[in-house]
C-alpha cells in the first residue's frame, strides 16, 4: 500500500499522518481478552508513527466539532443542519447506540431515515447515487439540531406498546412495540406518503476486519431462490461507492447500504453533522431550506478533507475485536445454536484475506425479517422489510460499554431474548423454535450468546 506523510495543525497540536495502510498485518493482535468497558477503544499494535496517525482519527472522532466560522478551523463546519457535534454521541465508547436518553427523549444514537415511493422516478441520479428517494423538503434524514439562525428540522417522540407472549414452559413475556411521532417540523409538512425508518448507531465492532472478508466469501452464502428449501434466503446488497465511482458490495449499516469504513464513516459524517466531504461534497440542505443554503461555511474547502476522513478510517479500522469469553455452558449453548438454525444467517466465521479467522455471527447479507419489523426502507436492492444480518461479535457487552442495551434496528429490544422474539420472515422458524425450549435450555443459550 502506498504511504503518505502530512502535517496538519489540529488545535494548535502537530500531527503527522503517516500511513494510508489502514489495516493491521499483526494477525495475533486482532483480537482483545479485557472484558471492561473500554475494550471497544483498543487499538491494534501499531508503529511509532502509525500510532501517531491512529490518534489523529481519534481525536476527529471525539472531540466536537463545532459551527463556522470559527478559529478552530480544522473541526468547524459543523452542520447547518446536523443531529449530533461528534461521532461519540452516537457510538458511545464505540458501542452500540441508545434509544432514549434519561429524560425519555429520543437519544440523537437513533436517527430517523426519510425516503419517498422510490416507484415515482422523481430522480434517477437520486436512485444510482443514494438507492433511494430522499423525502422532498427534509432529506434523507431527520436533524434534530441546526446551527445559528438555522432551524433545527424537527424531533421525534417515542412510546411503546406491550406485546405480551409465553414460552411453551409457560413462562410469559413482554415485548415492547416502538411508535414514532414527529413534532415540531419547522418547514412544513411532509410529503404525505413519506417513510420515516428509525435506525440506531451499531457497534464498531471488528470493522476492518469485515472489510478484509474477500466479497467471494460473503457471496457464497447469498440463496436469493432459497433453492435449498431451508426457508433463508440471504441476499447481497450492491450499492454506489461514491469514492471508486463503481457498484460495490454493500457490507455495512442495517440495510448493508455501505461498501466500505471510509465509505460509511462519510455517509455518517454527512447526515450526522453535516460535514461536507469529498464523498458527500454538498451541504445537507434541500433546496427548500434557504437558511441552511445560506449559512457560513468552513474555510478551506471541505469541511471534513479526505485527509481526516482518512485517518478517522484509519482510527475505526485498527480497533480490536473482543476475544470469545467462554463460560461452562458456551459449548451446550453453541450447540443449540446450531441446532435451532441460527447459525444460517448468523455465521459463525470467516478467514480474512489475510488469512485471519474471525467469528462475526453473521453472513452480511439481506433477509426478510417479517413486516412486524418492517421499517418502510428501501434502500439499494434491500426492501422495506429486509436486513442485513447483524454481527454478534461482543453483544454480551453491549450493556456495559454503552450503558443500555438497545438491540435490533432501532432499539426496540432491551435483552437478547427480546431480540430473538421479535424475530420473523426468514428467521420465523428459529423464533417458534426458540419459544419451544425450556428455560434452562433458553439461559444455557443465552449464555453463549453472551459470550461470543
Amino acid at each position: 500500500m502506498p504511504r503518505v506523510t502530512t502535517t496538519l495543525i489540529l488545535t494548535g497540536f502537530l500531527f503527522a499522518a503517516c500511513s494510508s495502510d489502514t489495516t493491521t498485518k499483526d494477525t495475533t493482535a486482532i483480537y482483545t481478552q479485557d472484558k471492561s468497558n473500554h475494550v471497544f477503544t483498543q487499538a491494534v499494535k501499531l508503529s511509532r508513527e502509525d500510532e501517531d496517525y491512529r490518534i489523529l482519527g481519534k481525536s476527529f472522532f471525539k472531540i466536537p466539532w463545532v459551527e463556522a466560522p470559527s478559529a478552530t478551523t480544522a473541526r468547524d463546519g459543523l452542520g447547518p443542519l446536523f443531529s449530533a457535534n461528534t461521532c461519540i454521541h452516537c457510538h458511545p465508547h464505540n458501542g452500540a447506540g441508545i434509544a432514549l436518553d434519561k429524560d425519555g427523549n429520543i437519544h440523537r444514537s437513533l436517527v430517523m431515515r426519510l425516503s419517498i415511493p422510490s416507484e415515482k422516478k422523481l430522480n434517477n441520479d437520486l436512485m444510482l447515487r443514494n438507492g433511494f428517494i430522499p423525502e422532498p423538503t427534509y432529506g434523507g434524514q431527520l436533524s434534530f439540531n441546526g446551527v445559528s439562525d438555522v432551524k433545527y428540522e424537527g424531533s421525534a417522540a417515542l412510546s411503546y406498546v406491550e406485546r405480551k407472549g409465553a414460552f411453551k414452559d409457560g413462562e410469559t413475556y413482554t415485548l415492547h412495540e416502538p411508535h414514532y411521532e414527529l413534532k415540531n417540523l419547522q418547514y412544513g409538512a411532509m410529503q404525505q406518503d413519506a417513510n420515516v425508518a428509525p435506525h440506531i448507531a451499531l457497534a464498531l465492532i471488528g470493522l476492518g476486519a469485515i472489510e478484509d472478508i474477500a466479497a467471494e466469501e460473503i457471496l457464497k452464502n447469498e440463496d436469493i431462490d432459497d433453492k435449498d428449501k431451508d426457508g433463508i434466503s440471504g441476499k447481497a446488497n450492491w450499492v454506489y461507492n461514491p469514492e471508486t465511482n463503481t457498484t460495490a458490495l454493500g457490507r455495512f449499516t442495517w440495510k448493508a447500504a455501505s461498501a466500505t469504513v471510509k465509505h460509511q464513516s462519510a455517509n455518517a459524517a454527512h447526515n450526522d453533522m453535516g460535514l461536507s466531504n469529498p464523498l458527500y461534497p454538498s451541504d445537507n440542505c434541500t433546496d427548500k431550506q434557504e437558511e441552511c443554503l445560506k449559512a457560513p461555511k468552513g474555510r478551506g474547502g471541505f469541511d471534513l478533507p479526505m485527509e481526516r476522513l482518512d485517518a478517522i478510517t484509519y482510527y475505526l479500522k485498527t480497533l480490536k475485536i473482543p476475544a470469545q469469553r467462554k463460560t461452562g455452558g458456551f459449548e451446550k449453548g453453541e450447540q443449540l445454536f446450531n441446532e435451532l438454525g441460527c447459525v444460517k444467517c448468523h455465521v459463525d466465521s470467516f478467514t480474512t484475506r489475510k488469512g485471519v479467522e474471525i467469528y462475526p455471527y453473521s453472513d452480511f447479507l439481506l433477509h426478510d425479517m417479517g413486516e412486524r419489523l418492517g421499517d418502510g426502507h428501501t434502500i439499494f436492492k434491500a426492501e422495506a422489510n429486509e436486513f442485513r444480518t447483524p454481527p454478534l461479535w461482543g453483544i454480551g457487552l453491549y450493556e456495559k460499554v454503552s450503558g443500555e442495551l438497545n438491540l435490533l434496528h432501532d432499539g426496540r429490544a432491551k435483552s437478547i431474548s427480546e431480540a430473538i422474539l421479535w424475530h420473523g420472515g426468514e428467521a420465523q422458524a428459529q423464533k417458534e423454535a426458540f419459544r419451544q425450549l425450556d428455560k434452562k435450555q433458553r439461559e444455557t443459550l443465552l449464555e453463549f450468546l453472551k459470550g461470543i
